[in-house]
């Protein structure tokens, strides 16, 4: 039990929990300022020198952001907040969503064709990879 508390008593740990306690507090600030449409895709970041940083997941939604600016730092202001100024960045996320294929069918010439001709090469590479593609698009 002794090692948990020199471990508490650590002052790296102690300047990252108070860091972690400035940027939830300034994330909860946001939430009740930003549109919910904007709050999903942005979040704040710090509190420093009276200004805000938000971080918006991609450009289009930092430009929404930047346009509503005034109407922000009014509510912030309205909040009792000490903040005179909001400073946008953009922070895109690394991992892209994967893209759906769609399903393509053969059509039903272009099937027989196959069926075909994976029979006249039955038992080779070539007819066992028509019979599976033929398989696979009808």
């Amino acid at each position: 039990m002794q090692r948990f508390n020199t471990l508490l008593k650590n002052p790296e740990l102690n300047a990252l929990y108070t860091r972690t306690q400035e940027t939830q507090a300034a994330q909860k600030i946001w939430e009740t300022i930003a549109p919910d449409n904007l709050a999903k895709f942005s979040h704040a970041g710090s509190i420093k020198n009276k200004q805000l940083s938000v971080y918006a997941d991609n450009s289009v939604v930092a430009a929404k952001i930047k346009l509503l600016l005034p109407s922000l730092l009014i509510q912030l202001q309205k909040q009792v907040c000490e903040v005179t100024a909001i400073r946008v960045k953009v922070q895109v996320k690394s991992s892209p969503q994967p893209r759906h294929k769609t399903p393509r069918k053969l059509s039903p010439a272009a099937a027989k064709s196959l069926k075909e001709l994976s029979t006249k090469l039955t038992g080779t590479p070539l007819g066992d990879a028509l019979d599976k593609l033929y398989k696979d698009g009808s």
